[in-house]
């Protein structure tokens, strides 16, 4: 358990170094502010924009958690039809990750002419960013079901739909929560890009505006912002994992 703890300060450690190293480079090369604010002028400057700041947060915060929710749900639904539906998969795979080679950055504004300013176009965005992995982990997870009780549960009897039930799911779910973790950050990340193309509130828009003004400082409070909600999505997901998967924790510890 000590041991645990003290790796959990590594990240932290490494963290506070790299703004160490950053703040000391602006005072040595005597960067412009405009140009590089510092970690401490940033901080000031999101203190100093907290009251603004937050119906943006609360906005983006909104958004990105009914977009991955949907994209979750879809990207599950895919990849049982995928993996239940005899050939399907063989059919359909290839163009799921052709849909990955667009860049929603090209996509996006055809959406807003095809669906207007809305919260709908904004949806299929982060729709679009998050189902994708949780469905391409979702049938690898399928793929690692032990052989052995496959064919113990084929031997009793068992239905297709039993055995992907009762076997095939549960032991896809390590594999479903790392699709998810990683939909979950690129969920805040989709969210944002979606307010770049007309929104009246949420970080995406708020960087916009700092942008256009030449405010760095508030630019970089917005990275910091979209790094924090990425990060807090993950540890989120994570924690759901721990208390639904904790036979393979169990697992892990006894190792």
């Amino acid at each position: 358990m000590k041991q645990n703890n003290r790796k959990g300060w590594q990240p932290i450690a490494v963290i506070l170094l790299f703004l160490i190293c950053w703040q000391l480079s602006i005072k040595i090369w005597k960067i412009e502010p405009w140009l590089l604010p510092g970690p401490i002028a940033i901080f000031k400057e999101g203190i100093k924009s907290y009251d603004s700041l937050i119906p943006h947060i609360i906005s983006t915060i909104n958004l990105t958690i009914v977009g991955l929710l949907i994209g979750s749900i879809l990207g599950l639904l895919i990849a049982f039809l995928l993996h239940l539906i005899p050939g399907v998969k063989e059919a359909f795979y290839p163009l799921l990750i052709l849909s990955q080679n667009v860049p929603i950055i090209v996509l996006a504004p055809l959406l807003i002419i095809w669906f207007g300013f809305g919260v709908f176009p904004k949806l299929i965005i982060i729709t679009l960013v998050c189902f994708f992995p949780i469905t391409v982990s979702a049938l690898d997870g399928f793929r690692q079901t032990p052989s052995g009780l496959m064919n113990y549960m084929k031997m009793a009897g068992a239905s297709k739909l039993q055995i992907f039930w009762k076997v095939e799911l549960p032991f896809s779910l390590p594999s479903i929560f790392s699709g998810l973790k990683i939909s979950a950050t690129y969920s805040v990340m989709g969210a944002v890009i979606s307010e770049w193309l007309g929104a009246k509130s949420g970080i995406g828009v708020y960087m916009t505006l700092a942008s256009s003004s030449f405010r760095t400082d508030r630019v970089f409070v917005s990275i910091f912002v979209i790094m924090f909600l990425s990060m807090l999505f993950f540890i989120i997901i994570a924690i759901i994992e721990r208390y639904t998967v904790k036979w393979k924790i169990k697992g892990a510890k006894q190792k």
